[in-house]
């Protein structure tokens, strides 16, 4: 690859100083991004050594220019390193989850009552929150035991000591609730309940479990059996839930484990949660074969990791070394983000490497496990290629359906497939604009012309890359109406329609000339039918929301005796407002459900619009 004519010379020029490089690919756009503590050495070693591995080859063969960053300090450098990645999103730096996004469980205490809640953010001071998790899933099963355990109501009734609300509801008869509604609650007894859930939920299960024991006993020998037999009972649902909580540390420790392993073809980094001395939550961070995975990298991955402050422990420990100079630019860096003292270190004996290598094994674990599906996965897109005659295996699948509401609120829907999983991240919608009419060829020319614009775009979308296979909801015209389109554009992708039978049920698929049974193939007929079923439900969802918005904004429903309903089947039926303002009274009375009365009421309030304007 011809590299810019500058470029030998800024490669001699480079100063020996700390800061920040950038890679640049042919057309200027930022690839990569990295720091060094010597500028001159590192850049000069992409070009100049022959120990390169295959991911930073594949990198280096697309680097067409640089530019640099000098900083004062190498911790100087790893903040605006992590700065620029998050601006720029290289190709060859790792991803990672925007750290906004991870729920916690947050604790009201009103009146003196708890609630556990799901929240994404911390801004709020009127509670205490514990967390975060990595998924929602997690805080939600958490909040439904703690509920169980702790028989704390999950309605949202305003509660206040010796005041009756209301007679308790079903939930206190099944026994899974205090009924603090009755007023008969004790403030005291509430106030233990809170510290207990408080202690699980920082991982001191066994102090829950003491304040739970001692009151059990004490209701044993005071005689109230009943109440020692339900104390008795939370014991056996914590201890229980606790027992899936190995522990690991001691129980004052905060710690991050980092642990990374990598085969040929995938890496992951897992990261184990240690609080409380159990480990209390697991994230799987996996890499894709381009994103480079040096020491470098990692420590960069660690800081980004942590771009919610409120997450930074205290102790953070790596299987990997990132080096003396790195790990003490890393420390002192989240020591100033958390403004309390954080230690990173690679521990090379004793209890912290065991914990590193039980975060290695989970890696390796995952790793195995995403391989076995992809690899059921791949051996799914085979059996599809082979069907179609395709020369490559189809990675990425888009279907496209048209849904409309008479010829307003046309719209075409893309979704997507990444190795046969749905991604609906990548799911876009078309709102038709230059198509008159019901023309569902015209609508669907439109919107894939709109989308196949979008390949090669210097940008981040995921529409900047060309699908592997086009599958259309429609038969022979609407598979050669966008062959034409696509020959038309110079561009080349195998297109295939899903021809429903006469029972709404994917019979065929056709090339525009063949027809293709899988009536008879199980895996296939189950694989089209959930891609046809997926793109005409999401198609349907967006032209009905943009359908109900049009109805609730339209006059229609100003009319006496015209609601949503039946302003929907006015428009369905002319088409526009337009459409039935100016129909007249036999054609308005042939919509169903609407009278001589009701057109005639059309008809008038029409009348008088114009004449106030």
């Amino acid at each position: 690859m011809k590299r810019s004519d500058t470029f030998k010379e800024k490669l001699f020029t480079l100063p020996e100083r700390p800061g920040v490089y950038l890679m640049k690919n042919e057309s200027g756009k930022i690839i990569y991004v990295g720091k060094s503590k010597c500028l001159k050495n590192r850049v000069s070693s992409y070009f100049h050594s022959s120990g390169l591995n295959l991911k930073t080859q594949k990198l280096v063969s697309n680097i067409y220019d640089f530019d640099i960053i000098v900083t004062s300090s190498e911790a100087e450098a790893l903040v605006l390193e992590n700065e620029l990645i998050k601006r720029h999103n290289p190709k060859y730096n790792i991803k990672l989850k925007d750290a906004k996004t991870y729920p916690y469980i947050k604790m009201t205490v009103q009146n003196g009552f708890p609630r556990l809640t799901l929240s994404r953010k911390r801004s709020d001071t009127s509670g205490k929150y514990f967390g975060p998790y990595t998924s929602s899933i997690a805080v939600n099963d958490i909040i439904k035991t703690m509920q169980k355990i702790f028989k704390i109501p999950d309605c949202e009734k305003n509660f206040c000591y010796g005041k009756k609300l209301c007679r308790p509801c079903l939930s206190y008869h099944l026994d899974n609730c205090l009924a603090p509604c009755t007023g008969e609650i004790k403030a005291d007894d509430y106030a233990d309940t809170i510290k207990q859930i408080e202690y699980f939920l920082r991982g001191d299960s066994r102090k829950a479990v003491e304040m739970l024991e001692e009151k059990m006993y004490i209701s044993s020998e005071n005689m109230r059996f009943e109440d020692a037999a339900k104390y008795r009972d939370s014991i056996t649902n914590l201890k229980k839930l606790s027992e899936k909580q190995a522990v690991v540390s001691t129980p004052k420790n905060e710690e991050d484990v980092f642990g990374y392993f990598e085969t040929e073809t995938m890496s992951c980094v897992t990261v184990l949660k240690v609080r409380g001395g159990i480990v209390s939550d697991k994230e799987c961070i996996f890499l894709s074969p381009d994103e480079i995975s040096d020491s470098d990298a990692l420590c960069d991955l660690i800081l980004r990791f942590y771009d919610n402050f409120d997450m930074i422990p205290r102790s953070i420990y790596t299987s990997f070394d990132i080096g003396k100079d790195a790990e003490s630019d890393l420390s002192e860096t989240l020591t100033l983000l958390s403004k309390h003292k954080v230690s990173v270190h690679h521990p090379e004996r004793g209890d912290k490497k065991a914990l590193c290598d039980i975060a290695v094994n989970n890696s390796q674990e995952a790793i195995g496990t995403r391989i076995a599906i992809l690899s059921n996965s791949e051996e799914l897109l085979i059996n599809v290629a082979g069907l179609l005659c395709l020369e490559v295996i189809p990675e990425r699948i888009e279907s496209y359906d048209v849904s409309n509401s008479g010829t307003s609120s046309m719209y075409c829907g893309m979704i997507v497939l990444e190795n046969a999983k749905f991604k609906k991240s990548d799911y876009r919608s078309f709102s038709i604009k230059e198509t008159d009419g019901q023309d569902d060829y015209g609508a669907m020319s439109e919107a894939i012309k709109r989308r196949l614009l979008h390949v090669g775009a210097d940008d981040d979308d995921s529409m900047n890359v060309l699908p592997d296979l086009i599958l259309l909801d429609g038969g022979i015209g609407h598979v050669n109406t966008i062959k034409t389109l696509i020959r038309d554009m110079n561009i080349t992708v195998p297109v295939f329609g899903m021809v429903k039978d006469e029972h709404h049920k994917t019979r065929t698929l056709t090339d525009g000339e063949n027809e293709i049974s899988i009536a008879k193939n199980q895996e296939m007929f189950n694989f089209f039918y959930k891609i046809q079923e997926e793109v005409h439900r999401y198609t349907f969802s967006k032209m009905d929301s943009s359908r109900r918005k049009t109805v609730k904004g339209s006059s229609l429903t100003q009319i006496e005796g015209i609601g949503e309903s039946k302003a929907r089947l006015l428009l369905k039926h002319f088409g526009s407002l337009k459409g039935v303002k100016s129909a007249t009274l036999e054609e308005l009375m042939n919509v169903s459900g609407i009278s001589e009365q009701l057109a005639n009421n059309i008809i008038n309030y029409f009348k008088n619009q114009e004449k106030n304007k």
